[in-house]
């Protein structure tokens, strides 16, 4: 067992997590941590297998937590990329109504937008939206100005440094598989060696319900993984699109439908669909776990979900085998668009939770226990909004510490 006895120790070594642990060393204050995580590397799951997009706000509820941390922390983020000198563009996208039956909801997210104070949104008409894609076509299309991309791997390695150069640790390879309190302590046993510490924070992503569960913990939702699929336009393509295109998304679903985004380095990513994982880590079609299944289909929000969205779900499957049906969704945003120009991109898994009604929990979730902070639900636009969300849970971690 480690000597050192760690003010906090936090699982997870995401971009929420070590967000967190930087917040949590923010000069004067003197504060022992180390970060733990599974892999042999940071950013090896949802915060390096993203689309890169730093979200404006305009999607979510004013009011709402995602809507508060995700404004913030886009201003926030914008500011630590240029004191780290890590590449980004502020280069705007377009959300496109192809329907008449979306009109009233792209008149709701520039409400929306407004609400949570986004600025420089433009309506535009039919015949305008060629001025910002020249290959794009809708009824009527949303210019959002403050959008931007950027490498959030990047943005990860950024924030590692920064905690070791305050003094904190970050450990790869420390997998936990069994946590225990021991007087006033908490003992977080893992693939590493033992970590005792007086605080315990849970940052764990696609593990976020698995560790609270290690703590004793009952929470009322499981993780249930959804694969994102991923194409790329083929180099002769690639002028079809010239930033961010976006689909007037489903207000049921926290999903924002398969779109196209610019990277930093010149390609143009087309996805991601919403495809129900087999596995919590798993980025093919075919990547398979037993257990993850077997906890799936024991849980009875599980079943509530597949009632509730059943159909989409067959959707969202079958673009996952059929390049041309993948296509088709993208023809509604840019009709040139053919089977022949995509090919494939890595995937990526969301750590989606979803309640015992069988709803997809839409906003982050934090569940506090004594002497613990568990994140058990940090959805889009966690990346965007990790630097505020991890003053957050910051703040909480520490009302822990001095509380005794």
């Amino acid at each position: 067992m480690s000597a050192r006895l760690y003010d906090v120790a936090l699982i997870g070594g995401g971009l929420v997590g070590l967000a967190t642990a930087y917040a949590l060393l923010e000069p004067p204050r003197r504060c022992s941590l180390v970060v733990l995580e599974a892999e042999p590397h940071l950013a090896a799951h949802q915060s390096g297998r993203n689309s890169g997009v730093i979200h404006s706000g305009l999607y979510y509820r004013p009011g709402s937590l995602k809507a508060r941390t995700c404004v913030e922390g886009r201003q926030a983020l914008y500011r630590f990329l240029e004191e780290q000198q890590i590449p980004y563009e502020r280069c705007g996208k377009l959300v496109i109504a192809t329907s008449a039956r979306e009109l009233p909801i792209l008149a709701d997210l520039q409400r929306r937008g407004h609400l949570n104070g986004l600025q420089g949104l433009r309506w535009l008409r039919a015949e305008e939206i060629p001025e910002y894609e020249p290959y794009a076509r809708g009824l009527a299309a949303l210019w959002v100005p403050e959008t931007g991309i950027t490498d959030f791997a990047l943005v990860t390695q950024a924030l590692a440094r920064l905690i070791g150069q305050r003094g904190g640790e970050v450990r790869t390879r420390a997998r936990a598989f069994r946590i225990h309190r021991l007087g006033r302590e908490i003992i977080v046993e893992t693939t590493a060696g033992d970590v005792r510490c007086r605080v315990l924070v849970g940052c764990a992503g696609l593990q976020a319900d698995r560790v609270a569960r290690l703590c004793g913990l009952h929470p009322d939702l499981r993780i249930v993984p959804f694969r994102g699929d991923y194409y790329e336009l083929i180099p002769e393509r690639r002028f079809l699109v010239k930033n961010l295109i976006y689909p007037v998304p489903d207000p049921e679903l926290p999903f924002l439908g398969v779109h196209f985004t610019r990277r930093l380095d010149g390609r143009v990513e087309a996805g991601p669909n919403a495809a129900l994982a087999l596995k919590r880590e798993g980025y093919t079609r075919w990547s398979l776990s037993v257990r993850d299944l077997g906890e799936m289909i024991a849980f009875s929000g599980f079943w509530r979900l597949i009632a509730r969205y059943g159909r989409t779900g067959l959707r969202e499957m079958a673009r996952s085998f059929s390049r041309r049906a993948f296509a088709r969704a993208l023809e509604r945003l840019v009709p040139e668009i053919r089977a022949q120009d995509l090919r494939p991109a890595p995937s990526g898994v969301r750590a989606q939770a979803v309640d015992l009604s069988g709803r997809l929990v839409d906003d982050f979730r934090i569940l506090e226990a004594e002497r613990m902070v568990h994140v058990l639900n940090a959805p889009s636009p966690a990346a965007t909004a990790s630097l505020r969300i991890g003053q957050i849970i910051a703040a909480r971690a520490l009302a822990h510490l001095e509380g005794g």
